[in-house]
């Protein structure tokens, strides 16, 4: 199993952050860079159960065309402070756990804490793949994370959600 684990600062209360990732409904698709997420049930009126499903590159030696996919269902989700989020991927069949945290420094900074656990399920591809494959997906997350939150941020999404309330 392998283990990643960032933190980063942003411009912005726990509550506009909390904006930037959440509120998003049924049907939604996000796409950032390389990145499809779709919505495909938004959960309860906390997010709670919201499913998602991702589309994401990796290395073309996988023989998937360079994607992969993930299908992924967020739980323990605490409004405006953090959640869980538990995955299957493909083409490497493995499991994933993530976990968010929203930590509030003052009035208008807050710091994100991610961490996620990967598991391939064949052992054998586990003992020859994991690692590397596991390397390739992660590279540079926490800097893409915090451009996508700060461009959420810039281009007031966090506030079109409170307007669709």
């Amino acid at each position: 199993m392998h283990d990643q684990q960032f933190s980063f600062d942003v411009n912005a209360c726990k509550e506009d952050v909390w904006a930037v990732f959440w509120g998003k409904k049924t049907g939604d698709v996000l796409k950032h860079d390389n990145l499809r997420i779709d919505i495909l049930h938004g959960g309860d009126e906390n997010g709670e159960g919201l499913i998602r499903h991702c589309e994401f590159p990796v290395p073309r030696y996988l023989l998937s065309g360079g994607r992969a996919q993930s299908w992924e269902w967020l739980t323990q989700v605490q409004p405006c402070d953090s959640w869980r989020y538990d995955a299957i991927g493909k083409p490497l069949w493995s499991q994933a756990t993530g976990w968010t945290r929203l930590e509030a420094l003052d009035q208008n900074r807050t710091r994100i804490h991610f961490r996620e656990t990967y598991h391939v399920f064949n052992p054998i591809l586990r003992f020859f793949l994991e690692k590397k494959v596991h390397r390739a997906i992660v590279k540079d997350n926490r800097k893409k994370m915090q451009i996508a939150v700060e461009y959420g941020l810039r281009t007031g999404a966090h506030k079109r959600t409170e307007s669709a309330e």
